[in-house]
């Protein structure tokens, strides 16, 4: 059983179908869909065939809707309701490449306690994944620490993801390094893991990455992903497709890396499942299977 804890947020895409006229009217494509990166990494996973817990909170209005949208996808959700905030909501906008600017507003995400934790959640658990967005929010960091002490104590391994260079560099690397302590496996991006080691330049010293996390995965776009381990190495390529949209790519490769390491551990398999993923994630509008 993999338990992902963090964000849920219903994504409103913006796609231009045209220059943009500012100060006027753009002809776009505008589709609301569920998201959030927490929960986006749990669809993939039960999408995958894994047996996936999600653990999140949401509005009112959210319960059915975004529980409805997990279980399509085979996950077990425990959603909390916050009785006045609404369901956190990002508005993604569109690029000619196909990258994303999204503008973020956490609500009932930024409100889940360590009281809410149920008795139960970790119960079978052997794997527990966050998302740096629980981290970040000074109102939720004590719950992502507490789930990850309680998974510590059950044996269950834990993994982390930095999820944004512009929260990470606000609360800075060293905190975010310290509130992780314990997490087995960490998986930033290129910009995430130059950003956590200092680097100045287009090098990342790995070695430096493996003093701070026993197991570190690295995506690297359009080149793949990398894995390092102590002496071991492994980059796996990524196929050259048609991308459409990058939203949660990153979310779908750590769900098809977790979905094959948690029970292999054989890195080159699992780099090749979180790239499979990502692939499939960017040939298609939004962010879940």
């Amino acid at each position: 059983m993999i338990l992902v804890v963090g964000d849920v947020v219903d994504d409103i895409g913006v796609l231009p179908l045209e220059p943009v006229a500012p100060r006027s009217d753009t002809r776009s494509q505008i589709r609301m869909t569920p998201g959030g990166s927490a929960a986006n990494t749990a669809a993939w996973l039960g999408f995958l065939g894994s047996d996936t817990r999600f653990f999140g909170k949401v509005g009112n209005d959210g319960i059915e809707r975004h529980g409805g949208a997990l279980r399509e996808h085979q996950v077990d959700p425990r959603l909390v309701a916050d009785p006045l905030l609404p369901t956190a909501t990002i508005v993604l906008t569109l690029d000619d490449e196909a990258d994303r600017t999204m503008y973020v507003d956490r609500a009932a995400n930024g409100t889940l306690t360590v009281d809410e934790i149920p008795d139960d959640l970790l119960q079978d658990v052997d794997w527990l994944h966050l998302t740096g967005y629980t981290f970040f929010d000074p109102q939720t960091r004590d719950a992502a620490i507490e789930l990850i002490a309680r998974a510590k104590q059950r044996g269950a391994g834990v993994s982390v993801d930095p999820s944004t260079t512009a929260f990470l560099r606000e609360v800075t690397p060293e905190a975010f390094v310290e509130w992780t302590r314990g997490a087995d496996l960490v998986l930033p991006n290129l910009d995430e893991a130059r950003l956590l080691i200092g680097a100045t330049g287009p090098f990342v010293d790995f070695d430096a990455l493996t003093r701070m996390y026993p197991h570190v995965v690295v995506t690297l776009g359009s080149m793949g992903a990398a894995y390092v381990a102590g002496d071991i190495r492994e980059q796996v390529a990524s196929p050259r497709i048609q991308v459409v949209d990058t939203t949660g790519a990153g979310d779908a490769f750590t769900a098809g890396f977790l979905a094959s390491w948690v029970s292999q551990r054989e890195p080159r398999t699992a780099l090749q499942g979180g790239i499979g993923a990502a692939s499939r994630c960017v040939q298609q509008r939004g962010a879940r299977p």
